[in-house]
């Protein structure tokens, strides 16, 4: 693929909404095209929400709103004749997640009367491929993991290779209009194109990375959906696509610290983003100009992604009012923890195997984990989350069942009155089903950036399927 040619003006990226899903503003749309947008670009992953979407297929949001925001972005798309690049479908951007929004792209098509050029970039791995690169000692590990075991990639239900933008390139450069792509860097997406068109690296990740998640970067991120970035020979622009919103430099520059341990490099596919001597400049009240990104090259990795489950959480909720027991909370954890410990042990026996109990009071200290400051004021009630984890669903059940007596009446102290606790629901105890655990946090060296990528042609002839 060629993208050595100069770059001729500044090239254009509609970034529509920080993810596929979340609500495009069809207003935004067609302001970001009379601007003069070249392509649009939105970002549809992430592991934020955790390994279930990796590991299911499964995506975070509904069909709905991703039909939604598809059928917006379809529509811009016929009408101002750009492309549109959808990164990592369905939030893991493994095959099937990929595939499932090819079939709402299909219906959509269908509903409207076209037939767009649609590539379809998938990037999940077949584990012998990963166990031969694995061998070959081409895999290696990110902190905190280690070495890679062929049990584990075994244990994953589905493993992802994360994408550059050079497979977006190709897919440009043989005409595509519509790309849906596996998971890929958030950044990629968006700086396909212009590295197609010959826009510097530096210049083109760092506006990538800024623009990723849409009107994050702005002053005021609920004002809106979406942002308008113009990458030119030696700098960027980036204005928010609400006429009411505006960025600043601060809310540009402090976006390098978004889901990034160091604000000043960034590492992607083939490289890393140096923005150390970058210089933010407000050009106008709406809009930042950024100069001085650097892009060093690096040898070519793509990393890798993959979750399974191996053990199965049932839950109940419990509600606690009692003065005694929210003036000592920590205490009462401690000791009805060692209670439930014990009961299970009684009832249950071996039966129970290798099993665990959290205790999380919501309303205390649940989110940090934390043990508060002496002298923080109790609440006035709490909910108590009660977690067990077993080999089973069954288990688990089971394993609730025998510490449901002590949730209800369990005192902090003997020679009181037996407070009383309150359930929500009847029956108290909610099966969660398999616990998904991300398995895989390490990297693999290649020789083409394509090599573990398959693209597919979408055939609307049959208005089904990919050939």
């Amino acid at each position: 693929m060629n993208t050595s040619s100069k770059l001729a003006g500044t090239v254009n990226v509609l970034v529509p909404v920080g993810s596929l899903g979340v609500g495009i503003q069809p207003e935004e749309m067609k302001r970001g095209v009379a601007a003069g947008a070249h392509v649009i670009a939105v970002d549809a992953g992430s592991t934020d929400s955790g390994p279930y979407p990796l590991a299911t297929g499964i995506s975070k949001h509904s069909r709905e709103a991703i039909k939604h925001d598809l059928a917006i972005a379809m529509a811009t798309q016929a009408e101002a004749g750009i492309p549109l690049l959808v990164g990592s479908c369905a939030m893991s951007g493994n095959d099937m997640a990929v595939a499932w929004t090819r079939d709402i792209v299909i219906e959509i098509a269908a509903e409207m009367g076209i037939s767009p050029r649609v590539a379809l970039l998938y990037s999940e791995q077949d584990p012998a491929v990963l166990k031969r690169k694995n061998a070959e000692g081409r895999i290696r590990p990110l902190a905190p993991s280690g070495p890679l075991e062929d049990k584990t990639i075994d244990a994953c239900k589905h493993v992802v290779a994360v994408m550059g933008p050079e497979p977006y390139i190709a897919a440009l450069e043989a005409g595509a209009e519509i790309i849906l792509g596996g998971r890929t860097t958030d950044t990629a997406v968006l700086a396909a194109l212009p590295i197609l068109r010959g826009a510097p690296l530096g210049p083109a990740w760092h506006a990538s990375k800024i623009a990723e998640c849409g009107s994050l970067c702005t002053v005021n991120p609920t004002d809106g959906k979406g942002v308008l970035i113009r990458i030119g020979a030696d700098s960027f622009t980036i204005e928010p696509l609400a006429e009411s919103n505006c960025c600043d430099v601060h809310s540009i520059s402090a976006h390098m610290l978004y889901e990034n341990a160091n604000p000043f490099r960034l590492t992607e596919p083939g490289g890393v983003l140096d923005v150390t001597q970058a210089v933010y400049e407000a050009i106008d009240r709406r809009t930042v100009r950024v100069t001085g990104s650097r892009w060093e090259p690096m040898p070519y990795t793509m990393k890798l992604e993959g979750a399974g489950a191996d053990q199965y959480q049932t839950l109940m909720l419990v509600g606690i009012e009692d003065p005694e027991v929210l003036a000592n909370l920590d205490l009462f954890h401690d000791r009805i923890l060692a209670q439930l410990y014990e009961r299970v042990r009684q009832t249950m026996g071996e039966a129970a195997g290798n099993f665990n109990i959290s205790l999380r009071f919501y309303g205390w200290n649940a989110v940090s984990g934390r043990s508060l400051p002496k002298g923080t004021p109790f609440p006035r009630e709490v909910g108590l989350l009660f977690v067990a984890t077993a080999a089973t669903q069954a288990i688990a059940t089971q394993i609730a069942k025998s510490c449901n007596s002590h949730l209800f009446h369990f005192p902090i102290k003997r020679g009181i009155e037996v407070p009383s606790y309150a359930f929500p629901f009847s029956p108290a105890e909610v099966e969660r089903g398999p616990v998904y655990k991300f398995l895989l946090n390490h990297v693999v060296e290649i020789d083409d950036p394509l090599e573990l990528v398959r693209t597919e042609w979408v055939d609307f002839s049959a208005n089904k399927g990919a050939r």
